[in-house]
């Protein structure tokens, strides 16, 4: 099967190219487009300068673009606050994904608490708006949290609806190794579907298969329907040594014909690290839609998205 051919635009948007406020300083990361009549709204990730212990938290936002991919607004406010005094979302909300479901929004995302023996966990947090533009949370608590079988860091989430089921596709954590002294984690691709979007069951099983060894990490599962069959971009990383070009992340590729048993095909994809530039050393948490009889796909580079989020198109038939 021929591989896809993606076509690189470059870096879409930088906050450091913005006069961004100071809670959107650095970092566009995890691009979700939600479309409307006339633009798209892309959110995503971003941090204020860190604390003078070097700590970040990080926020929630959006930028729209016109159908030329030309930014024509950004957002003045996180779309969500961080949360309470002891709670799962108290240090960051990344990353979000949003649906409409009938005159409401819907949005997904990750809150981050800090740790003594890690660095930080991770579990999924609800929350739901009559306007795009802020959402508010349905309560203190997550909706889908760590759990007998998934212990630790519940993440990335990216909601779909096919067939009138909502798909929650996410990472759980299966692994914190040590590297150089250092708890780096491990997470595996998980789903799970709900009929209403907020009571969901879990497959609770592992649906990519390992590329790198049991201690690969597999992030961002994006499900995209085309040509009668499920396809799936995610990024993956090797287990340590990875925050360079060596074991940085790149994006995998697998299909399905029912969501829940994939074929990963990484050969596929059709899309790599650059020579030079903001992309040279890794690419990540890719995001694929359909914008002017096109697909395209956003994604992150080095450093995974310090420097914001970048874009290509496909120029051949995704099959």
């Amino acid at each position: 099967m021929e591989k896809l051919n993606w076509i690189k635009k470059g870096l879409l948007f930088n906050p450091k190219e913005h006069n961004t406020p100071l809670w959107m300083n650095e970092f566009a990361q995890a691009p979700h487009v939600l479309h409307f009549q006339d633009f798209i709204r892309v959110y995503f990730s971003c941090r204020p300068c860190p604390d003078a212990n070097g700590q970040y938290v990080s926020y929630s936002a959006y930028a729209d673009f016109d159908f030329d991919f030309k930014l024509i607004s950004i957002s003045e406010h996180p779309i969500l606050p961080l949360g309470q005094l002891g709670t799962f979302d108290e240090f960051g909300t990344y990353p979000v994904s949003v649906i409409k479901n009938e005159d409401q929004y819907y949005a997904y995302y990750a809150g981050w608490t800090r740790c003594e023996s890690v660095p930080f966990n991770t579990a999924i947090g609800f929350a739901k708006s009559n306007h795009p533009d802020s959402f508010n949370k349905v309560g203190d608590g997550p909706l889908i949290s760590y759990s007998v079988d998934e212990p630790f860091v519940i993440s990335g989430p990216k909601i779909r609806k096919f067939n009138d089921i909502y798909y929650l596709f996410y990472i759980a954590g299966t692994d914190w190794i040590l590297d150089n002294g250092k708890p780096e984690p491990i997470y595996k691709i998980r789903m799970a579907e709900s009929k209403d979007g907020i009571h969901f069951i879990k497959a609770d099983k592992q649906l990519i298969e390992n590329k790198l060894g049991e201690y690969e990490a597999q992030a961002s599962p994006d499900v995209f329907y085309k040509n009668g069959k499920y396809h799936m971009f995610f990024c993956y990383r090797g287990g340590a040594n990875y925050r360079g070009k060596e074991n940085g992340y790149r994006i995998g590729y697998a299909n399905s014909i029912d969501l829940v048993n994939w074929n990963r095909n990484d050969d596929y994809v059709g899309i790599d690290v650059s020579d030079e530039g903001w992309d040279s050393e890794m690419i990540s948490y890719p995001h694929v839609f359909e914008l002017n009889n096109k697909v395209h796909m956003f994604y992150l580079g080095n450093q995974v998205g310090k420097q914001g989020f970048g874009w290509a198109t496909l120029e051949n038939e995704l099959l």
